[in-house]
């Protein structure tokens, strides 16, 4: 008999039959599973934290990746939203979030110290979702931890139903099922119900639903670190719908399930081998042209 697939639903249903948050049920069953106290599984998230947070700082340095391709736009983003003549367009929150997000993408492109959450491309959204909460909603470092968890059985349902691999499904799989964490975690800590986590979990995977993964030059800097302050913006946005009640006619589940079906049916040119897509824009082109030449 084939292994059932874990479910979302299962762990709201839970969550909802005994009366707590998605956070308490989640927090329970990986202690339990590993067989340790909670505290010290939120003590391991703490860790995580930090990590997360020197990436930040380190991007927000300008730092720029061994390529040259990127680098610096965190920065410039940053600054920017410091002068008297800035449009914050996107608004207090929105905006911390992409800056800090655009911080850890570069990191990553620059070979720092990053937390993959789920991957390495797509480890921005998830502490540009975690820091730009603390920042605006006085969040505690234990909440933040416990953000991590859910966010981390949010990315153990899609593993499981579908893939967090952008050579598998896309970059839907990644900074799709980045977003997907992040939104689910968001509604969590603003004090959203079990089953506006899950709304928001669909929503987002819904609207990232067929993303391409196309890197030019086959590195994870063009179009993913942009895609990471993109994708933390989606992640936001279906929190705040599923926190003023809006739900999605298909569950979460099943949009995970119908995130496996498009990454199955994607031509392997549209999934990590820079083979299709922006990788195969003439200015890519060229670039990479450029690049590997000046390497040989």
């Amino acid at each position: 008999m084939a292994k059932d697939k874990l479910s979302l639903a299962a762990w709201i249903e839970e969550s909802e039959r005994k009366g707590i948050s998605l956070r308490e049920t989640l927090i329970a069953n990986n202690a339990n599973a590993m067989g340790v106290e909670p505290q010290v599984l939120l003590s391991k998230m703490a860790d995580m934290l930090k990590v997360m947070r020197a990436s930040i700082d380190y991007g927000l340095t300008g730092v720029r990746s061994r390529s040259k391709l990127t680098g610096g736009s965190a920065k410039k983003l940053f600054e920017a939203k410091q002068g008297n003549n800035y449009a914050n367009i996107l608004g207090p929150t929105v905006s911390d979030a992409v800056i800090f997000s655009l911080a850890v993408a570069e990191a990553n492109a620059a070979m720092g110290r990053i937390v993959a959450a789920p991957t390495a491309g797509a480890s921005g959204v998830l502490p540009g979702m975690l820091f730009s909460l603390q920042k605006n909603y006085a969040l505690s470092e234990e909440d933040l931890a416990a953000g991590l968890v859910v966010a981390g059985g949010i990315g153990l349902v899609i593993a499981n139903r579908s893939s967090l691999s952008g050579a598998m499904g896309g970059c839907q799989a990644e900074t799709g099922s980045a977003a997907a964490m992040a939104a689910g975690a968001a509604v969590d800590l603003l004090g959203g119900t079990p089953e506006q986590v899950g709304q928001a979990v669909a929503m987002t995977i819904k609207n990232m639903l067929g993303l391409v993964c196309d890197p030019v030059a086959g590195l994870v800097e063009v179009p993913c670190i942009k895609r990471n302050a993109g994708a933390v913006t989606q992640a936001l946005t279906a929190a705040q719908m599923a926190l003023a009640g809006i739900t999605s006619f298909i569950p979460a589940d099943e949009a995970i399930d119908a995130m496996k079906e498009v990454g199955d049916r994607m031509p392997c040119a549209l999934k990590e081998t820079a083979g299709g897509g922006l990788a195969h824009a003439p200015t890519a082109l060229a670039w990479a042209a450029e690049y590997f030449k000046a390497g040989e």
